[in-house]
């Protein structure tokens, strides 16, 4: 079940305003919120006055509620003092300066002054280092809803990364560089803690599993998927039980992503490619799952699925054209991804013959991509945006003939050309999210101090 944010609203106004009309623009600010997959924690009206009555009341009432950003409502003029009062106890969350506006009366413009509020605020949040955004309210036009939106999902998905954990079983498989990570910044920075775990686990599990979970398994496989040719009831069985003891590590410590080491641990060592275990990881665990111990590829599918509510899944780059880019996978995709029913192939590859591939066809349509990424120190998103397109034509060179046709999109990219993309990226891995999630990634990496390319 998605976890809703929780955000906290106060709106200020100076004390010689009507309080009346601080209530109107209070209530139709609340209005506005209301319309959002959020609960609000309202701490009312506040204004200067000499004590800090209102404030400190104010202060009160949010700690009653975990909240993960705080939206500072600005109803009109009012000294800076008295909002600084309240934020600077919430100075470790995302602040929202939501300036308000006049109205029109009789062909006049009437105004509380509201933007002469928040141009006072605005530089004086910058100067206390608080991690904020600015946006403001124009007389007869919808509210920003959309930016207030993208801010507080943004604020909510930081949030959920302090308590994420990915599994990593092994590490840097084929010795790759790009699926590497910093412990210590990747904590401090962006809240994720990394768990590695081996595969003698995973083998010492399979003694253990409930025979009935094993049987259930290999019956959904069965029911849910379509087979394209004859499959050998042990291959299934053998992909289910691996699901099943890798599963058990999943629910002993919490994951919320795993990856696994593919070529040189279950190929190599266990002589069982893992393409149907992440399938079943995904479905049974509700897991984010990558390939190859890419950790930072974990990591971008977190940080999409908190900030869309929809699993997020990896391709990678295997043509560029003038105006597109082929991007596939040798393996799999989550039913998430899936145009249709799951569709799977046994296939030899190489010198594995008993390989259940997915070939399933991929869903199209408007899609973000994205890839976090860490260099000397710092922390970069490389992301852009474009329509997603059925593939032409294609074979990996290697599979038995006929070869199959592999999960795969044609994307042309509208935030960028070809040219200037190639000139960026950062990884043969790529994390795609179907629809527009520009704005709330932008707010991300604002907060978070990643540098957008």
């Amino acid at each position: 079940m998605k976890k809703r944010p929780v955000v906290g609203f106060i709106c200020f106004g100076e004390v010689n305003t009507p309080y009346e009309r601080l209530q109107i623009k209070h209530d139709s600010a609340m209005h506005s919120l209301k319309q959002l997959d959020l609960e609000v924690a309202d701490a009312g009206i506040v204004v200067d006055d000499p004590g800090y009555e209102t404030a400190d009341a104010s202060i009160q009432k949010l700690n009653n509620y975990p909240i993960s950003s705080l939206v500072v409502c600005i109803a009109g003029w009012i000294p800076t003092h008295a909002v600084i009062r309240v934020t600077d106890s919430f100075r470790h969350l995302p602040l929202l300066i939501w300036g308000l506006c006049g109205w029109k009366e009789d062909g006049r413009i009437i105004t509380t002054a509201d933007q002469a509020g928040t141009t006072a605020l605005r530089p004086a949040f910058q100067a206390l280092g608080y991690k904020f955004k600015f946006i403001y309210s124009i007389i007869n036009k919808p509210d920003p809803i959309d930016k207030i939106h993208s801010f507080i999902t943004a604020a909510h998905t930081i949030a959920l990364l302090r308590h994420a954990r990915v599994g990593t079983m092994g590490y840097r498989d084929m010795l790759l560089y790009g699926t590497q990570f910093e412990g210590m910044s990747l904590r401090a920075d962006i809240g994720i803690e990394v768990e590695p775990f081996e595969m003698l686990e995973v083998v010492q599990n399979l003694e253990k599993l409930d025979h009935d979970e094993i049987l259930k398994g290999i019956q959904f496989v069965k029911n849910n998927w379509v087979f394209l040719k004859e499959c050998d009831d042990g291959v299934i069985e053998k992909g289910v039980t691996y699901a099943l003891a890798i599963g058990e590590k999943i629910k002993e410590r919490k994951f919320e992503a795993v990856t696994l080491n593919d070529v040189d641990g279950m190929k190599k060592l266990l002589n069982f490619p893992p393409a149907m275990v992440f399938m079943l990881l995904d479905k049974f665990y509700d897991v984010q799952t990558i390939p190859e111990n890419d950790i930072l590829g974990n990591v971008t599918q977190l940080i999409m699925k908190y900030a869309t509510g929809k699993t997020a899944h990896y391709m990678e780059y295997y043509e560029f054209f003038e105006k597109s880019m082929l991007i596939g996978v040798p393996d799999y995709i989550p039913e998430s991804a899936t145009d249709g029913k799951i569709t799977v192939l046994p296939a030899a590859f190489g010198n594995f013959s008993a390989s259940l591939l997915n070939v399933s066809k991929v869903k199209t349509g408007y899609v973000t991509c994205a890839r976090l990424i860490y260099e000397r120190g710092q922390y970069f998103m490389h992301m852009y945006t474009g329509e997603a397109k059925e593939p032409p034509v294609w074979e990996e060179f290697g599979w038995e003939q006929p070869a199959p046709q592999l999960p795969s999109l044609e994307v042309f990219p509208d935030s960028c050309s070809v040219e200037e993309f190639s000139g960026k990226v950062s990884s043969q891995h790529v994390i795609i999210a179907y629809g527009n999630h520009t704005e709330t990634l932008r707010d991300i990496c604002a907060l978070m101090n990643i540098i957008i390319i």
